[in-house]
């Protein structure tokens, strides 16, 4: 009876876990396409990432948060900040990016929400996850490190070698 009550609060508190990093996220996207500072976008999408490897490590996927926040937050965010900083674009408020019709995309985003809503209700309404412990990752870990670790150095090498181009076609030569 003890360890049925300990489980119980360890779900509780999970689900407030996840509620209030879901909330943070929600916020964080939204504020990722309201502000007009495109830095302070790229910020908020790191914010957001974040809050994605919060749920995997809430899901007890401690090695997909690692790699979450090494590949998403680490690198793909490096080269979108190195994208934003070598386009010379104006950095600050930016007007007239915005399409005029931007209004018309809430109401067609909240009859898409409602429909996905609809259809994953529809679809899995009396479905029940099985209780499980936590996954394994020491296998996942190894077939990555193993087969995986040379196509794995390759991209990297990929990758710095389009940082590298970027720079090079950015350099300004008189």
């Amino acid at each position: 009876m003890i360890a049925q009550a300990a489980s119980d609060s360890i779900n509780v508190a999970q689900n407030v876990g996840f509620g209030i990093i879901a909330a943070l996220m929600i916020f964080a996207a939204l504020s990722v396409v309201t502000t007009r500072n495109v830095v302070h976008a790229a910020l908020w999408l790191v914010l957001v990432l974040a809050g994605v490897a919060a749920q995997y490590i809430l899901a007890a996927a401690e090695f997909v948060a690692a790699s979450q926040v090494l590949v998403y937050i680490g690198a793909v965010m490096v080269l979108f900040l190195f994208g934003i900083m070598l386009t010379r674009a104006q950095i600050g408020h930016e007007k007239g990016l915005n399409n005029p019709t931007w209004a018309l995309g809430i109401p067609v985003a909240i009859v898409l929400l409602g429909l996905l809503a609809w259809v994953i209700i529809d679809a899995f309404e009396d479905d029940v996850l099985p209780d499980r412990g936590p996954t394994p990752t020491v296998a996942l870990s190894d077939q990555f490190l193993s087969i995986y670790l040379i196509p794995f150095l390759a991209l990297s090498f990929v990758l710095l070698a389009a940082a590298i181009g970027a720079i090079v076609l950015a350099r300004k030569d008189r």
